[in-house]
């Protein structure tokens, strides 16, 4: 798969992963009392990033064998890349 390739995947994962993110605040401002979370956005923004680094990683893993420390560094940079756009779009 070419880096192109990769990054194209990876934004589709991200752009699916931002989608999520008014059903998560709806969802956490429902459950304020079992969740106890204090910032609702910054506890989206840990499962848009856990789901973005986590399902790249998931989608070059089921294109060969388990990613390298490379890969994993390639996507990483990819995802990070995108960091101010998906806090733009949580915080904003």
């Amino acid at each position: 798969m070419s880096d192109k390739q990769l990054e194209e995947l990876i934004v589709q994962t991200i752009n699916g992963a931002v989608a999520t993110i008014p059903a998560y605040l709806e969802e956490i401002k429902e459950n304020k009392q079992v969740l106890k979370v204090e910032d609702p956005k910054e506890f989206v923004y840990g499962i848009v990033m856990g789901m973005a680094l986590g399902m790249s990683g998931a989608i070059l893993s089921a294109q060969k064998e388990m990613p390298t420390p490379e890969d994993q560094i390639k996507v990483r940079d990819i995802v990070y890349k995108h960091i101010p756009d998906i806090r733009e779009r949580i915080f904003n």
